[in-house]
């Protein structure tokens, strides 16, 4: 009897242990789950606490590859400091609503284009678009750069040493841009609705031009010494997509022509002509221009006859290269052919 009891009483205080250690646990992890809220709650006032939060939730930490024109990248979390390297990029990033801890400087109106001045000044230069700075990229300490196949591929493995680094192929391929950076700051569905917004204004457009179109459009632009038609490149494949057509022999697909004697001048002809000119040197870049647009050839083009030409912003519809840059060469469409956006 004596040894039942003993027996009862080891079981009974092993339960109250358990039951103990039970209490605890509840205790710790109840005491946790006041300190997550806590730090999601500082987290969620800091500039970037869409990002904060997603890595409260877990996502901050999982491990990525993202597939590029170099090849593939391993990104682990969501990027906070990135760093982007062509006109495309810097655009997009603003799109994105995330500001760059580094930029390349602008072709044009520089440091920065007026159009993304409010929204960039003040980020640290890293130089030209095929030439950036490494050792002050590397300074900066990012942990995403976004470059280009067009200007950077010489220099993929270095910049990879120093941060994961995506790239797009061609310079001018803006759409390329919005997916790869979507995907590499983890904001897929920020891009799902940017481009479907792009997929509606361009309808809206065509919808308003109505059978006016198709019309035959070409792209020329005016340098110091020599001119230039773009075929496809990032004004011509949006015309392209708002409804236009290119006229007969511009149907490669390439960028376009380089035209270095007046000669070639009927090759511009088309029912409609967007022009911009190019160049630091601004007289040198007016004189070509007047010697050319002077000449019978050019006066003897539809479009000159016609009163089609139009002086065109050459950020909007080339070195931009970006969503809002996209976005503002739709509107001066829309100003053109005289449509309510």
């Amino acid at each position: 009897m004596r040894k039942m009891k003993t027996q009862g009483l080891v079981w009974l205080l092993a339960a109250m242990l358990v039951l103990a250690a039970g209490c605890g646990q509840s205790n710790g992890n109840a005491n946790e789950g006041i300190n997550a809220t806590a730090a999601g709650n500082a987290a969620g006032s800091e500039e970037n606490k869409g990002a904060s939060n997603s890595a409260a939730g877990g996502e901050g930490n999982e491990t990525r590859v993202i597939e590029h024109a170099m090849g593939s990248t391993e990104l682990k979390g969501i990027p906070q400091k990135v760093v982007t390297l062509y006109q495309g990029a810097n655009d997009t990033a603003v799109a994105y609503g995330i500001k760059p801890v580094g930029i390349v400087e602008s072709w044009s109106e520089k440091p920065i284009y007026s159009y993304l001045r409010d929204d960039l000044e003040g980020i640290p230069m890293l130089g030209e678009e095929h030439q950036p700075n490494l050792e002050a990229l590397s300074q900066l300490k990012p942990d995403l750069i976004v470059g280009t196949k067009t200007r950077h591929e010489a220099i993929y493995d270095q910049l990879s040493q120093i941060a994961p680094t995506v790239m797009i192929d061609q310079v001018y391929d803006w759409k390329a841009t919005v997916k790869l950076m979507g995907e590499a700051l983890h904001q897929e569905e920020k891009a799902d609705q940017l481009m479907q917004d792009w997929d509606d204004r361009v309808a809206d457009f065509k919808t308003k031009m109505g059978d006016r179109l198709p019309i035959e459009a070409t792209i020329t632009n005016f340098r110091a010494d020599h001119a230039r038609i773009f075929y496809m490149g990032f004004g011509g494949g949006i015309l392209k997509e708002a409804g236009f057509d290119r006229p007969e022999g511009h149907d490669a697909d390439i960028w376009g022509v380089t035209l270095t004697s007046k000669e070639s001048i009927p090759d511009m002809n088309a029912d409609v002509i967007f022009n911009f000119n190019t160049g630091t040197d601004e007289e040198a870049v007016q004189r070509f221009y007047e010697d050319w647009t002077t000449h019978p050839l050019w006066k003897s083009l539809d479009a000159v006859k016609n009163g089609q030409v139009y002086d065109v912003n050459e950020v909007a519809w080339n070195s931009g290269g970006g969503y809002l840059a996209a976005n503002n060469m739709l509107d001066q469409l829309y100003e053109f052919f005289n449509l309510a956006p």
